[in-house]
């Protein structure tokens, strides 16, 4: 029996990012479920991890449910000291306990004034004095934990942490509103933004299910401030070069092309998650440099 992480939808959720980051960063197999927010299936699901009330929830092999983010880290901790969820050193491993625990309690204005959405980037959002008063919070924190550490960055206690993936829906909040920061934390939500798996988990949450209308907001639409993805397209029809999925190894039925070539998938989410962003999938790039 494996870990099962109950999360939802990937655009929206930021609780959900925070948790399927603390077992893809980490090397930490895991099954995923995921509940449609404001949908009968939220509910259905939490239902199986009962005392949770939101996600992410996480049984254990064993079967105790942990219905909270910052202690599904701490346990993810205990139970895979050598994973590098938490810095070796005593330091460094207190500044990311304490940064954690503010992010999780804390950035209430930012919090509401700006949920998060991976599906869009606004050109002209004002934040309010109270989200302003957020933002110079985390500009605070982050440099103090850069200094405390001796972090050369681009993560904040030396090595990728728990720390930096409570971080990384701020980072997605920062790119989505186009909040203005120092240079400093500028460059840290840069290094959020092109982080492969922070890419993965944005490119799967373009393309899994139907826009959710309560994020909707009334901005002037921009490009996404991280890198550009690779002009892959859906087809129809045409040879692969290969027979086989890249990532399940089940015979390919889905098509896209990019750069003149064509590669097959074994079903529609599967290519068109790699549409979204090629790069960000190892296994298809390395089938498209073989």
């Amino acid at each position: 029996m494996t870990y099962l992480l109950a999360l939802a939808d990937r655009a929206y959720s930021s609780w959900s990012l925070r948790g399927w980051l603390l077992f893809e960063k980490f090397d930490i197999p895991v099954t995923c479920r995921f509940g449609r927010l404001y949908t009968d299936a939220f509910p259905a699901m939490l239902a199986d991890f009962s005392p949770a009330r939101t996600v992410p929830a996480l049984r254990t092999p064993t079967g105790t449910v942990i219905p909270d983010s910052l202690a599904i880290a701490e346990e993810l901790h205990s139970r895979h000291p050598n994973a590098g969820l938490l810095p070796a050193d005593p330091a460094r491993r207190a500044v990311a306990r304490a940064l954690m625990a503010e992010m999780h309690t804390g950035f209430t204005a930012l919090r509401n004034a700006c949920p998060m959405n991976l599906r869009v980037a606004y050109g002209d959002f004002e934040p309010d004095d109270a989200v302003q008063r957020d933002l110079r919070r985390l500009e605070e924190l982050w440099a103090w934990a850069l200094e405390t550490t001796g972090s050369d960055g681009p993560w904040l206690c030396g090595d990728y942490s728990a720390a930096d993936a409570f971080f990384a829906p701020v980072a997605a909040r920062v790119a989505t509103y186009g909040l203005k920061i120092a240079p400093a934390a500028q460059s840290y939500v840069e290094a959020h933004l092109a982080d492969t798996a922070f890419r993965r988990w944005r490119a799967m949450g373009l393309v899994d299910g139907a826009d959710q209308p309560f994020y909707a907001r009334d901005f002037v639409p921009v490009p996404w401030p991280g890198p550009a993805p690779l002009p892959a397209r859906a087809v129809d029809g045409g040879t692969p070069e290969n027979s086989t999925c890249p990532y399940s190894g089940k015979p390919v039925t889905h098509l896209l092309e990019l750069d003149g070539r064509r590669f097959g998938f074994c079903n529609a989410f599967c290519r068109d998650k790699t549409v979204a962003d090629a790069e960000a999938w190892p296994a298809f790039m390395n089938l498209y440099h073989s």
